[in-house]
């Protein structure tokens, strides 16, 4: 019984990185290909967007590099959310000693992004 509740924890986090990485390649190859079509980023010069949201509000506006930029964050933030998942399955399952790892990592995982963003 141990054995099928690892087994269904591994198989849900599984489904998550495999949805969150096809997912970000996706977008990826959308932006690239509207690139290669237009041969134009969308912005002018060399400058490109540098936070999250002006990453978005190129990819509301179908500008190619946005399009490609937020495929990447996708693919930076499938972990983090495979994290949470995580969380909530163990959680689900009442093991709250894994709970408390895997929290303590989560909680790492933001304040790193959170230092990088100021630093």
């Amino acid at each position: 019984m141990e054995e099928d509740k690892i087994a269904a924890v591994e198989i849900t986090i599984s489904k998550m990185l495999r949805i969150g990485v096809v997912l970000s390649a996706t977008v990826i190859i959308i932006g690239l290909i509207m690139f290669l079509i237009t041969g134009k980023s969308g912005y002018c010069g060399n400058t490109y967007p540098t936070t999250v949201g002006e990453i978005f509000s190129g990819l509301l506006q179908f500008k190619s590099y946005g399009i490609i930029m937020t495929g990447l964050l996708l693919l930076i933030v499938t972990p983090i959310f495979r994290v949470g998942v995580s969380i909530i399955v163990f959680m689900k399952e009442k093991d709250y000693m894994y709970v408390k790892i895997t929290a303590t990592v989560f909680i790492i995982l933001i304040l790193s992004f959170a230092m990088g963003k100021v630093g």
